[in-house]
């Protein structure tokens, strides 16, 4: 099965490579990585979570925001590499997670981000990960993430 097609067996799509919002480009292709600037929970155009984890959202509400990320990362991947299915291997994920002064649990939020690359790449999904907390993000997004990954030669 193609990556596109276990894309719409989970009910998925990939959508358009979401606009920076300040003076960077969504990612750039060295060789055969690609590496994508981080991505925010947006939806066409609209921030879809707002806030800070352990003060106004909860782990549920950062998985979802960390997985629409993920989504958002894939879109540059595709729009770089021309398709997913050059995809050879997710190398690294690096999350940042808006974070109240108490709250640990950004390896769980993140998870929801890993978790769907794993559901679409398989083995070639699992990667090498950091979940960092942060004080704030940009447009008060409650998580942001960004990729590396190789494509086949």
């Amino acid at each position: 099965m193609s990556y596109e097609e276990k894309l719409k067996e989970l009910g998925l799509e990939i959508p358009k490579v979401p606009q920076p919002v300040a003076a960077y480009v969504p990612g750039v292709k060295v060789g055969n990585l690609v590496y994508t600037s981080g991505q925010l929970p947006m939806v066409q155009g609209q921030l879809q979570f707002s806030g800070r984890l352990g003060e106004n959202l909860s782990v549920e509400e950062g998985y979802q925001a960390a997985r629409i990320c993920a989504l958002n990362c894939l879109a540059v991947v595709k729009s770089l590499a021309g398709s997913l299915e050059t995809v050879e291997r997710i190398v690294k994920v690096t999350g940042f997670v808006n974070s109240a002064p108490d709250f640990t649990q950004q390896p769980q939020v993140l998870n929801g981000a890993s978790e769907l690359l794993a559901q679409i790449f398989g083995g070639a999904g699992q990667h090498a990960r950091s979940a960092v907390g942060v004080n704030t993000l940009p447009l008060q997004a409650p998580v942001e993430v960004e990729i590396i990954v190789k494509l086949r030669d």
